[in-house]
């Protein structure tokens, strides 16, 4: 650790946000909290259409690996175990026999979860299945640099420049997001995806979150923070969430597809069209709770909200996406 992160002082950015949200009382880690739904809407939370979706995207991943005697499914990020138990709600009872659920997650196992999800800390050293991590990325810690020099940053946000880049990072900066000015350097996130599909061994893994790619780099960066569902300064004191956009590009490992929520959601049955009017007249029930879905399946897939987020799909053993006959 260098002496800048070691002073009592301002801190570079990575060291700041380790602390703030998985250091003791730290956001994501503080006992008694209301967990990440509590203060932002993911797209788990807005509707249990995702759940199913990524339901049927795991009956895909088991129809392809012949119906293993275990299939693992690993929910990385998972916050409170929301996605987890959905998805196997929406499994068929035969398959939902058959799957290891597991949750890596840095805080407590909640009350009340479902004894099958095993509780961990990291993904398991072998996957056979899919591993899902959704808006995971985006709160693994990274440095901020201006103008070839680390930004540092106090308890309460006041930010002031630190040294000179580190070989690795200039480097990761000059491949992935050149130019100058400000900008964050994603490589942290580059070997967490790493390590997590690494564990792959037949199957698929998949990062959702807020992203860019190297032609559209937002020129002054995204760091921010979210509190009881509003936007927020980022102020790395362990009150509020502290986040930043992923560099999914640099992230993919070779093989991988990348693909926005909208097409991905879509192509696993998640549309967003209002039910026929003659159902009105003939199920008005039937027709009530369709146009809910309906409504639901269009702020997942809106081009300019959840359904503008990054798909980040890595495939071991198995082609890419359904309907894709690569490998």
């Amino acid at each position: 650790m260098s002496a800048e992160s070691e002073s009592a002082g301002p801190v570079r950015w990575r060291a700041a946000m380790e602390a703030a949200l998985y250091g003791p009382d730290g956001f994501y880690v503080r006992r008694g909290g209301p967990g990440p739904a509590g203060h932002f809407r993911t797209s788990v939370h807005a509707s249990g259409l995702y759940a199913g979706a990524v339901a049927r995207l795991l009956l895909w991943v088991d129809a392809e690996l012949g119906r293993p005697a275990g299939l693992d499914l690993v929910d990385v990020g998972a916050g409170r175990g929301e996605l987890l138990t959905g998805v196997l709600a929406a499994l068929p009872a035969e398959v939902a026999a058959r799957v290891r659920p597991r949750a890596v997650e840095r805080a407590e196992r909640p009350a009340g979860l479902d004894p099958r999800i095993v509780w961990a800390p990291a993904p398991p050293e072998r996957t056979t299945g899919l591993l899902f991590a959704n808006e995971w990325l985006d709160n693994v810690p990274l440095e901020v640099a201006e103008d070839g020099r680390y930004v540092l940053v106090a308890p309460d946000g006041a930010e002031s420049p630190g040294g000179p880049l580190e070989a690795a990072d200039r480097a990761w900066l000059e491949r992935w997001w050149p130019g100058g000015g400000r900008a964050e350097i994603g490589r942290p996130r580059d070997e967490a995806w790493a390590a997590a599909a690494g564990s792959v061994e037949r199957g698929l893994a998949v990062a959702v979150d807020y992203a860019h790619t190297r032609a559209t780099r937002p020129p002054y960066g995204t760091l921010t923070g979210f509190r009881a569902g509003r936007e927020v300064a980022p102020v790395p004191d362990g009150g509020c969430d502290v986040t930043a956009h992923v560099a999914l590009d640099a992230c993919a490992g070779p093989g991988a597809v990348l693909l926005t929520q909208r097409e991905a959601l879509r192509s696993l049955g998640v549309s967003g069209a209002r039910p026929p009017l003659a159902l009105a007249t003939t199920d008005p029930a039937a027709y009530v709770r369709a146009l809910a879905a309906a409504g639901e399946a269009a702020e997942l897939t809106s081009a300019t909200g959840l359904g503008a987020f990054g798909w980040l799909v890595q495939p071991v053993g198995i082609p890419a996406w359904p309907g894709d006959g690569g490998g």
